[in-house]
């Protein structure tokens, strides 16, 4: 019997791209079934291809829609839900559209997360590089430097040629360890659980934290957006919204959101009390609720969100690439002084 493949996951941006191609199609009155036959015969990626295929199977027995995408096994369970709602709401085409422009958000704070993780990452190799290539390449010339003058080198400089000649020596450990830090490298920028762990650290830290509470709120913020144009109610909505954040705290404060709603607040008090907005925030999300346009003030907030996140995570890649650049240029500066200055003065003494 022939083993089953796991199914393609779908990155934020496909997600995005497929959604918006779906929703011109609808909006145009195709039926899903029919668009997902007109992708098809446009497409010419192998994996888009069977992935389509197996959509169109299922809709061709007789399926709903959102249904085929669940056996798909390629999309979110968020989008699946949210695609229900708009077949039973009669709001297909809206719904589509408004996921694209979700995945398209995730897409781009997830690009700038990693822009953040990366840059920092490859500063460090390249500096763990530098520091290797010095003590064990430059420092072995500098100590036959020193022999020929009939002296060694001395303290920090020796210790430093040690190491560099033990590296030498066994230098499969250095190969192990430079492959260690790539595949450290690669876990923590490529893979989800990675870069859930750089995410937690970071939240950790003062400098950082507040970004994560940003990028969560962004994300919160993106993901009620969806819900309310979709009608769905708020404490529906919240649950829902619950599974796409990423931070217990900020389950938490969803958690405590909804249980205030049971207890008869309002939307925007609840978002206050609750800490997930500020009550600048809040007080937009009153005025939409006062004027039925809850969706467009969440949308305005998202929007905010989204540049005040990218412009703090520039900020913070401004402030890392000449604080590196400064201690790399110390650590090189001190290991060649170490060798230079007691040399400058031998040489001095023999003059």
């Amino acid at each position: 019997m022939a083993q089953k493949k796991p199914a393609i996951k779908l990155s934020n941006d496909e997600i995005s791209s497929f959604c918006k191609q779906l929703s011109l199609l609808i909006k145009a009155g195709i039926s899903p079934s029919e668009s997902i036959n007109i992708l098809l015969e446009d497409t010419h990626d192998k994996a888009a291809k069977d992935l389509l295929k197996k959509i169109s199977q299922v809709l061709f027995s007789g399926e709903k829609f959102h249904i085929a995408l669940e056996m798909s096994g390629s999309f979110p369970d968020y989008l699946v839900h949210m695609v229900a709602i708009g077949e039973e709401s009669g709001t297909l085409d809206t719904v589509m559209s408004s996921l694209a422009d979700y995945y398209e958000r995730e897409d781009s704070i997830n690009s700038s997360i990693k822009s953040a993780i990366s840059y920092p990452l490859i500063m460090v190799f390249m500096m763990l590089v530098v520091v290797i290539v010095l003590i064990t390449k430059v420092l072995p010339i500098f100590d036959q430097v020193f022999a020929q003058l009939g002296t060694n080198m001395s303290g920090f400089s020796q210790s430093l040629l040690n190491v560099g000649n033990a590296l030498n020596r066994y230098s499969f450990v250095l190969v192990i360890f430079l492959a260690l830090v790539i595949g450290l490298f690669l876990f923590f920028s490529a893979t989800e659980k990675g870069k859930q762990i750089v995410k937690t650290s970071l939240g950790k830290f003062k400098f950082t934290k507040k970004l994560i509470q940003d990028l969560e709120s962004a994300r919160f913020a993106s993901g009620m957006v969806l819900t309310l144009s979709s009608g769905m109610d708020t404490y529906e909505g919240l649950s829902l919204v619950n599974k796409l954040v990423e931070t217990d705290d900020m389950r938490a404060k969803i958690e405590k959101c909804r249980n205030l709603l049971i207890d008869g607040d309002s939307f925007p008090e609840a978002l206050e009390k609750s800490n997930i907005f500020s009550s600048f925030y809040s007080q937009m999300i009153s005025v939409g609720f006062m004027s039925g346009s809850m969706d467009s003030a969440m949308q305005q907030i998202a929007d905010r969100f989204e540049k005040d996140t990218e412009k703090r995570i520039y900020s913070l890649i401004s402030v890392l690439e000449p604080t590196l650049v400064i201690v790399l240029s110390i650590i090189v500066g001190m290991i060649l002084l170490s060798v230079i200055l007691p040399l400058m003065g031998i040489m001095t003494t023999i003059g």
